[in-house]
């Protein structure tokens, strides 16, 4: 049974419902037993589901960014299970959410190292692709996490939850919480993000029920997961567009810094804000008014579900391939879908009720 899939939903949400922080060959440095992979979700070579669980591996967590508190609980998650499973877990990482060419010398500092598997959060869909590339034709397994690549540059993508419902619920949620009437932004993370822009892309899709027909988006703003950034966003969205009703920001980043500058303003209780934020982050703007609701999937678990998966990997229980089965511990079991995607679950919603309940 499966842990993190703690649902307290909203009653707008429960029929649907399904985040801040140089390519080089790396010659001399291949595995000599380990075995070139395409790097495809569905990766030829056979999975043997009762393989063993290899112990002594060396797992590196590679997030967005390095102390951002979201990257943090999620990498501990991934902790918990690598050492669980009986093997070395380290991380690294740029301290910009930002700094692609910084993830990309990391995928090829641990390719040189020599790591049985990589679990990274990319910055860009396509810029660790030849880096990542490497990785896997030097015998390293590769998952991605939280934001993914292109699915041929990693055998797995562990998801928060299925795009389309993160997308569609965050709309949801908001309209609900402005009586589906009035003008609403977006305060997003980075341009280049693909999570934050694979979510948008369903936002802009589910404004187009005529139920939205009131709601008008009118502007994507970017604070590319930096709190000062994002809530200069936000102080500049309101004065652009005075009559704002809500804010939705699918980013950790964001929505706290967009609570923050409305918590000091006279736009609280009176602009909406919702998306994706940590009840830790969010506490205090829920119990003063600033914030009504917002959802997320618990970040610990989908770092311990992307450590598992990427331990399965290196001990050849799964390839990727859609179909495959793997064990998580007390998260369960789980099933690879299409290219390689695996969800971690149902995204929480946190509101006054029970935002006490939860600790991340």
């Amino acid at each position: 049974m499966r842990t993190s899939s703690i649902r307290r939903t909203c009653a707008a949400l429960a029929a649907v419902t399904s985040l801040a922080l140089a390519v080089t060959a790396c010659g001399g440095t291949t595995k000599s037993d380990m075995k070139k992979e395409s790097g495809s979700a569905a990766s030829a070579g056979e999975a043997d589901p009762n393989a063993p669980t290899k112990e002594g591996l060396t797992v590196g967590f590679l997030p967005k960014q390095v102390n951002n508190p979201y990257f943090t609980t999620a990498d501990k998650g991934g902790q918990k299970a690598v050492e669980a499973l009986g093997s070395t877990f380290k991380e690294v990482g740029p301290t910009s959410a930002t700094d692609t060419s910084g993830q990309v010398s990391y995928v090829n500092t641990l390719t040189q190292q020599q790591v049985d598997a990589i679990a990274v959060s990319a910055q860009d869909p396509g810029a660790l692709c030849t880096a990542l590339k490497q990785a896997m034709k030097n015998g390293v397994k590769v998952v991605t996490y939280d934001s993914d690549t292109k699915p041929d540059c990693r055998n797995v993508f562990v998801s928060q939850a299925g795009a389309e419902d993160l997308g569609r619920t965050q709309v949801q949620l908001l309209a609900e919480q402005i009586g589906y009437k009035g003008e609403i932004a977006i305060l997003s993370a980075a341009q280049t993000a693909t999570n934050q822009n694979l979510w948008i892309d369903y936002m802009k899709d589910e404004l187009k029920d005529p139920k939205y027909k009131d709601v008008k988006l009118v502007k994507v703003a970017y604070g590319n997961d930096d709190a000062q950034q994002s809530f200069q966003q936000t102080q500049g969205l309101l004065q652009e567009y005075p009559k704002l009703a809500g804010i939705v920001s699918p980013t950790t980043v964001g929505i706290k810094a967009a609570a923050q500058y409305l918590s000091g303003s006279k736009y609280r209780g009176k602009v909406k804000l919702s998306g994706l934020g940590t009840p830790n982050d969010l506490r205090s703007y829920v119990k003063n008014g600033t914030v009504e609701a917002f959802e997320l999937w618990d970040p610990a678990k989908l770092g311990e579900l992307a450590g598992h998966a990427s331990v399965a990997l290196a001990s050849g229980q799964i390839t990727g391939k859609e179909g495959q089965t793997f064990e998580a511990g007390e998260l369960g079991t789980y099933t690879i879908g299409k290219d390689g995607v695996v969800d971690l679950g149902k995204p929480t919603v946190f509101d006054k009720d029970n935002i006490d309940d939860f600790d991340f």
